[in-house]
């Protein structure tokens, strides 16, 4: 059941993106790169300048402002969004916490990147973003989330966050994912948290994320219902 939710979930969200990027992704492997060059090269309809595939950083910061709020031992926080794309989490992070964060976004498509620093300056005749703290920082690097070593050192965030990047790294086989999760894990605090954001449901990812985060504590909290889905946020914490 949980797998043929997921199945007819993928195909709406594939159906969705196909309406508002006006061609058909549908026939691609999401772990392809050349996909989401395609999707992030084109136009948005409107004058929104991010695409959020499940939901935006709107309907997740009464979970995330009170992690941050928790960690303010480290100031500013250091934030990795893995697989960032061109979602709203990493600049409603930056933009509207009331707590310093250093806030890094990294994604294997250069076209997703150039965007968002593209947004970050204040190009496509946006205002320059202004940070919620002073002492806030965001930056954007083109980086593969299962190879950080060039861009992240062991034990060096405090909050990773990863919305639908291990959903699309599967769909390649799970030993991708795996090695997503093993380098998020490598570069997360003893102390720290990854947050999976994710449709698929607990009893399908759970014992994944059992397996592959021992020594870690492994929760679930249900998000939603947005627009008529179910979310799930997975957490993976250290000692605290």
């Amino acid at each position: 059941m949980a797998a043929l939710r997921r199945t007819f979930h993928m195909r709406r969200l594939l159906a969705g993106t196909r309406r508002t990027f006006a061609g058909s992704l549908a026939g691609s492997c999401l772990s392809d790169r050349c996909l989401w060059d395609q999707l992030h090269a084109r136009p948005r309809l409107g004058s929104v300048p991010t695409f959020d595939w499940f939901f935006g950083y709107e309907e997740v910061q009464g979970l995330l402002l009170p992690l941050l709020q928790e960690a303010r031992a480290a100031s500013p926080l250091r934030v990795l969004d893995v697989g960032c794309g061109t979602s709203s989490l990493c600049i409603g992070l930056y933009t509207k916490s009331p707590h310093p964060v250093d806030v890094l976004g990294v994604d294997f498509s250069p076209v997703a990147v150039a965007h968002m620093n593209n947004l970050l300056e204040g190009g496509q005749s946006q205002t320059r973003l202004s940070p919620g703290h002073p002492a806030s920082h965001l930056h954007f690097i083109q980086a593969d989330a299962q190879n950080l070593g060039p861009v992240a050192s062991s034990d060096s965030f405090q909050l990773l966050l990863d919305k639908g990047t291990w959903d699309a790294v599967a769909r390649g086989g799970l030993p991708g994912a795996y090695q997503l999760l093993s380098e998020c894990l490598r570069v997360l605090s003893p102390q720290g948290t990854l947050i999976q954001f994710s449709d698929e449901d607990p009893d399908v990812r759970l014992p994944c994320l059992e397996q592959g985060s021992q020594g870690w504590t492994v929760t679930v909290q249900e998000l939603g219902p947005f627009r008529g889905i179910t979310y799930f946020a997975y957490l993976v914490q250290g000692s605290h």
